[in-house]
């Protein structure tokens, strides 16, 4: 049960990850750094560090619940992808739905 919950947590959190740099103006939720809104590129740059983040917690609780498995390339480019498929939400919300409101 302690597995699934840990799980599951992880999916939530890499979710949220995703979504972060889509939903605020700050950089990682923390800092007001640009007077008007962050660019594009700014974006994809934190994207790639709360993937790195999110991995690297994910990895962190594999490595105190059993021994880390050895992953190659293709793993890093798939959870990179899926990574980017839960980012979708926030990108349609700041880019796609949100414009045709205003």
């Amino acid at each position: 049960m302690q597995n699934s919950a840990a799980l599951w947590l992880m999916i939530v959190l890499a979710i949220a990850a995703a979504n972060l740099p889509f939903i605020n103006e700050r950089l990682l939720g923390l800092w007001k750094l640009f007077a008007s809104a962050k660019p594009f590129w700014v974006r994809l740059l934190e994207l790639l560090g709360l993937y790195a983040a999110v991995g690297l917690l994910a990895w962190l609780t594999e490595d105190s619940q059993s021994a880390v498995h050895a992953q190659g390339w293709q793993f890093y480019v798939t959870t990179f992808c899926l990574f980017l498929v839960a980012a979708y939400p926030g990108y349609l919300w700041r880019y796609l739905w949100r414009r045709q409101q205003i």
